[in-house]
């Protein structure tokens, strides 16, 4: 077998995020199994967005199924690619729109996790300004044959970044974005850190009156639960014209929404969701485009789900060819099905040199007690629609850990006290033909 060789720094993130049960955020390219068809439809998105397109989808799957292990996929895709990405979790303080300032707060989560290939770990919004400006002035340089020190340098680049802000100044809050940008322009040439300070925090959403911006940077709005989505499409067209292929937002844990008690604020934000999907997929907005994760009750529910709110339903439900076993994959809806058991056990296969890499042993565990280990998950778990990636992916790293830091163990010893335990369980379930189906499935596998 090819010798791994994967940094320190992304296999600590990989046995530690595992071992939890949450998504790494950082090496997810070498546990990455399954999911080709997704994939694929998801990459045909970004060619789409970085010609001037935009998309909107929902990725659905229940818990531990991979929804954002497979966002976080390709949030790493999308920055290969040159895009500006930014993520964020809903959760009760953070919603589409609310009456405290929800829908404000998931702005500014996703502003703070706004990343490019070069600085993938968030907080990239002051290096994508300072990058366009330094992207000017060497232009200017190269056609003008300009210097640096030259005082016709500043008034050069100014004319450049109102060349730019002047085409936004048409869209939807344009002219005060433009504002903002010149202001942050006019700080940096003049090594003013209170104004360029200024510019940042009204741009991240941070600046909570309109006395204060208009004092500041002499604009008399600011960023609000009302219309933080018109300047996320202000951003993804200001991306593309820096130069980047566009943005893309990955909103994971949707169900939050499904979750509010309260109806008009629950519908509230429905309705935003609809002006989203309904902005990207009639082409109101450019190079922009929007994945959220959520729990198929989340969509499907036709009491509080999405499919409660009739003009989503429309929108959103299969046609009359759509579904069942011949799926397309241009829907608005992706939905996940489970890894199968070949792709979990090549999964577990990887997290077996990862473990052994990351701790500086040599791999012990062989193919056929990798089989058996599956054979007691499905056991364990009973029905196959219970076996999810995340439990299976505990279970194994647990398995792991314990083999590694208790030497006088032995797998068949661990496995076989867990079995003991639920034996009597799965007789009764009738589980044990199960186990015999699993034998017949991983007879045709070759590892």
């Amino acid at each position: 077998m090819k010798q791994l060789k994967i940094p320190k720094r992304l296999t600590t993130a990989l046995v530690n995020s595992l071992t939890a049960g949450v998504v790494p955020r950082v090496g997810l390219e070498h546990i990455a199994v399954g999911r080709k068809p997704e994939v694929e439809s998801i990459l045909r998105d970004m060619d789409n967005i970085a010609e001037g397109g935009a998309a909107f989808r929902l990725i659905t799957g229940r818990y531990g199924s991979g929804k954002s292990f497979l966002l976080q996929m390709i949030r790493g895709y999308a920055m290969d690619r040159d895009f500006v990405v930014a993520d964020a979790d809903l959760s009760p303080e953070r919603r589409l729109v609310g009456t405290k300032g929800q829908g404000l707060a998931t702005y500014r989560e996703l502003m703070t996790h706004l990343s490019t290939k070069t600085r993938p770990d968030g907080g990239a919004l002051e290096i994508m300004l300072q990058k366009w400006i330094a992207a000017l002035q060497q232009e200017i340089m190269s056609s003008s044959g300009l210097r640096p020190d030259d005082p016709a340098m500043n008034e050069a680049v100014e004319m450049k970044i109102y060349a730019v802000t002047n085409e936004m100044q048409n869209l939807v809050h344009g002219f005060d974005f433009a504002k903002v940008l010149a202001a942050y322009w006019s700080g940096y040439k003049l090594a003013d850190e209170d104004r360029k300070a200024a510019a940042l925090r009204w741009l991240r959403g941070e600046v909570p009156t309109k006395t204060e911006a208009r004092k500041e940077l002499g604009v008399g709005v600011i960023i609000d639960d009302d219309n933080w989505y018109d300047y996320m499409k202000l951003w993804s067209e200001f991306a593309a014209k820096i130069g980047y292929k566009g943005l893309l937002l990955f909103i994971d844990e949707g169900v939050n929404l499904y979750k509010i008690t309260n109806t008009i604020s629950r519908q509230s934000n429905y309705e935003k969701l609809l002006t989203m999907f309904n902005d990207t997929m009639q082409g109101k907005a450019e190079h922009l485009g929007i994945y959220m994760g959520g729990t198929p009750q989340f969509v499907e529910d036709e009491r509080r789900g999405l499919f409660s709110y009739d003009a989503l339903r429309s929108r959103l439900i299969d046609g009359r060819y759509g579904g069942g076993a011949l799926k397309t994959y241009t829907s608005p809806i992706l939905k996940l099905d489970l890894l199968s058991h070949e792709e979990i056990l090549i999964l577990l296969q990887k997290l077996r040199d990862i473990h052994a890499m990351h701790f500086g042993y040599e791999a012990q565990l062989r193919d056929e007690q990798m089989i058996a280990f599956m054979q007691a998950a499905v056991g364990r778990l009973g029905a196959e629609e219970m076996l999810t990636t995340r439990e299976v992916v505990r279970d194994f790293m647990d398995l792991l850990h314990t083999l590694h830091q208790h030497p006088q163990s032995t797998f068949e010893g661990l496995l076989g006290e867990k079995e003991a335990l639920s034996a009597s369980s799965r007789k009764t379930e009738g589980t044990s033909a199960k186990g015999d189906d699993l034998d017949d499935l991983f007879s045709e596998f070759e590892l």
